[in-house]
């Protein structure tokens, strides 16, 4: 039996009299162990940032582009590593068939024969990320039982020594590489008998490191390479050797790194000598071997995708990936500022590019959707402008639907004189989005100092528009669909709050940041005398318009029931009565609190409603305990039990519906507690402040997965009443992006 993953632990404990460990080295030690114990090719480790965002903190054997390319990803992505962290389960992916079934975004950019592993992090206190393994193509496409035991268990030993590390893991911006244990980081000179037995072979002998980088290049590399080995030691193979810049050739490398399956590629030497490459791959690099090739390989019509010299010279292997990783992004863009936010991601860095500006044709102007790298003035003067405007190139490339290229702002200013001093750029492409004939829109990608556009980067740029002006397009339609939604949400709610004097009231209704349907959250404060008042908040099951209009009905039957003077729990009582005459699929949660400031007592009742949050006169948080009875609807004749409590100056509630609290990779119950400690620590203040701070603590980024409704209540006699709108505060919207969407964007 495999006893390794019990024998040892993944790093060796320090002497006590020693330095304090480096958690960073400690865990990519723990990595490069991991992937040598488990018989993978390449591994990662995730960690989870506040946003919530994983972040790859360390990799080892992957290629530095492709670990780049996946750096950051939102915890909601349809990727291995997120389902592995957000249901803290086992994921495994068994080849590229299964990759492109479950997870086609992915398999899109990572198009190579392999099997995949992906395990949570989980700590004593919480799941700190996940780790993630590719094994060589030659695995079996199911993980044994052992194997799944073997490979969580590791992942939990990383979980213990990130649970026991002195301060929390650095999160770099660029992945870090870990080093090789077993032959010490960077590449190292051959033994002599080695050496010597490469240098008889006839050809070129290279040995590649895992980031592509040249470590070890024969003396037969002048004569066949045409370059010596110092001119080639440390460089990439298609930089060192420009005939070898041709996609399919880092195609080739990327396919023997992953796979650790050997394979080969003929090319072209200028100016006719035909060169064949094989590539063998282990866990350490690559070797090479480069031969002269017997015949020229296309003569008879079998020519290999990866042969050839492009006489252009273009350098587009990254732009295409670039290109091809956009693509299957932009099937999952919903809103516009998702397109834009992937194009800033992703265009930008691909063609080098220093601004952007995405217009949308609207009521005949280009109205600016989106920017990056450009000032507000900037934006300020070019928003708006007429379809046909002169000022720009905008109007020319929509109407003839070919992209125009200018190189320096000479040639801009040649056309079009106020355009360089308008934006302060130097070169510029403009793409216009056209759908079926429909100008939708532009897009311009402008550099701070000139640049040649060569005909392969044209090619990709046009073709790049072709899937911004679907995307773009696509796009625009969810978000006037979701603004529908959004106005219909609101109609149902509260358009103002009533004035009870001693209890001051903040309300707020946020929509789910994804998700075109109506949501069944909804809150309402009742006057029902002089003294005392009613707070409501509930939630519906679903996002629908049944939900919705079953929200209506619920709202305006609590409210009746409580303005006849029913008591709290004849309130839900009745209103549960009436769900079950009106025979709905669908259950509700609810919780109603009356507030009586004569008698100074507060009574709840809830059905299956989180817990309101209270803090004290002391000016201590925390959540109240409320015994709760079954969800509206689940049983027609339910009992809701009472709780009361002490309703003294200075005693705040605050009533929340689920979207709060349920944050993926976070238990509820946790978070709950973290915003009853916040609520103990906010201090005097507006309440809508206090609300923008609870928000803010449960979902940093501002993107919320399901609606919230927030119902807060400060009892301070002698004030008025706050009026509540449920809009969202300006304050919502998360500041300090570079790149931002407007309601108001050309170049």
């Amino acid at each position: 039996m495999d006893t390794s993953a019990e024998k040892a632990p993944c790093s060796t404990a320090p002497a006590p009299s020693g330095p304090a460990p480096d958690p960073d080295a400690e865990l990519d030690a723990a990595l490069t162990e991991t992937v040598r114990r488990t018989g993978a090719s390449a591994g990662a480790v995730y960690l989870l940032d506040r946003e919530p965002v994983l972040v790859m903190a360390v990799a080892f054997g992957l290629p530095s582009g492709l670990a780049a390319a996946w750096r950051r990803v939102p915890l909601s992505a349809p990727l291995p590593v997120c389902d592995a962290v957000q249901e803290e389960r086992f994921v495994w992916v068994g080849s590229q068939q299964d990759l492109a079934r479950a997870y086609p975004r992915l398999a899109a950019t990572l198009p190579h024969p392999l099997a995949l592993a992906a395990t949570p992090l989980t700590g004593t206190r919480k799941v700190w990320g996940a780790l993630v393994l590719l094994f060589p193509a030659d695995h079996p496409q199911r993980a044994t039982v052992r194997e799944r035991g073997h490979v969580t268990t590791l992942g939990r030993r990383i979980a213990r020594l990130l649970d026991d590390a002195e301060r929390p893991p650095r999160l770099p911006d660029a992945p870090r590489t870990a080093p090789d244990l077993s032959t010490g980081q960077g590449p190292g000179r051959p033994e002599p008998a080695a050496a010597d037995f490469a240098e008889r072979l006839p050809g070129a002998s290279l040995a590649l490191d895992l980031e592509g980088r040249i470590a070890y290049a024969s003396a037969g590399s002048a004569e066949v390479l045409g370059r010596t080995p110092e001119q080639l030691l440390g460089a990439l193979p298609w930089l060192a050797l420009p005939w070898l810049d041709d996609p399919a050739v880092e195609d080739r490398y990327r396919t023997a790194v992953i796979s650790r399956e050997p394979t080969a590629f003929t090319a072209l030497r200028p100016p006719d000598t035909w060169l064949e490459f094989r590539l063998y791959p282990d866990h350490s690099g690559i070797s090479v071997r480069v031969t002269r090739a017997t015949a020229d390989p296309g003569a008879d019509g079998a020519h290999d995708p990866a042969d050839g010299h492009r006489p252009d010279g273009e350098r587009q292997g990254g732009r295409l990936y670039q290109l091809m990783h956009l693509a299957a992004a932009l099937t999952e863009a919903v809103g516009v500022r998702d397109v834009v936010e992937m194009v800033a991601d992703q265009v930008l860095p691909a063609f080098g590019a220093d601004g952007l500006v995405l217009s949308a044709a609207d009521a005949g102007r280009l109205k600016i959707i989106g920017h990056c790298g450009y000032s507000s003035a900037n934006i300020a003067g070019l928003d708006g402008l007429p379809l046909d405007t002169r000022l720009t190139p905008a109007g020319r490339v929509l109407a003839s639907g070919a992209p125009a290229f200018f190189t320096d702002a000479s040639q801009m200013a040649d056309e079009y004189p106020g355009a360089p001093r308008m934006s302060g750029k130097r070169a510029w492409a403009v793409l216009p989005l056209i759908v079926s004939g429909r100008p939708v829109g532009v897009c311009i990608l402008s550099y701070d100092r000139p640049r040649t556009f060569d005909s392969g980067e044209r090619a990709v740029l046009t073709s790049l528009a072709g899937l911004l002006a679907q995307a773009v397009d696509r796009a625009r339609l969810y978000d006037a669909k979701h603004d529908l939604a959004d106005d219909l949400q609101h109609a149902l709610l509260p358009r103002s709050l009533p004035r009870v004097a001693g209890i001051t009231v903040a309300s707020r209704y946020l929509p789910a940041t994804r998700g075109l349907d109506v949501g069944g959250d909804f809150y309402d404060f009742i006057r029902l005398d002089e003294r005392t008042a009613a707070a409501v908040i509930g939630d519906v099951q679903g996002h629908n318009t049944t939900a919705a209009a079953l929200m209506g009905q619920v709202r305006t039957a609590v409210h009746a029931h409580a303005t006849a003077g029913a008591a709290p729990d004849e309130v839900l009582a009745r209103t549960n009565r009436l769900l079950a005459d009106l025979d709905s699929d669908l259950l509700v949660s609810c919780l109603y609190a009356q507030l009586d400031l004569t008698g100074r007592q507060a009574t709840v009742a809830s059905a299956g409603h989180p817990p309101p949050l209270l803090r004290r006169p002391n000016g201590r948080g925390h959540v109240l305990t409320v015994e709760a009875g079954p969800l509206l609807g689940a049983a027609a004749s339910a009992r809701y039990p009472l709780t009361a409590l002490p309703l003294l100056e200075g005693t705040l509630l605050a009533l929340y519906t689920d979207g709060l609290v349920e944050v993926p990779g976070t238990d509820a119950s946790r978070t709950t507690a973290e915003l009853a400690g916040l609520l103990g620590v906010s201090g005097a203040g507006p309440l809508d402040r206090l609300i923008d701070e609870l928000v803010r603590h449960s979902w940093p980024a501002g993107r919320h997965t399901d609606d919230i409704a927030l119902l807060v209540l400060d009892i301070a006699p002698g004030r008025a009443a706050r009026y509540g709108t449920g809009r969202p505060s300006d304050r919502d919207t998360p500041a300090g992006r570079p790149c931002g969407r407007t309601r108001s964007g050309a170049g």
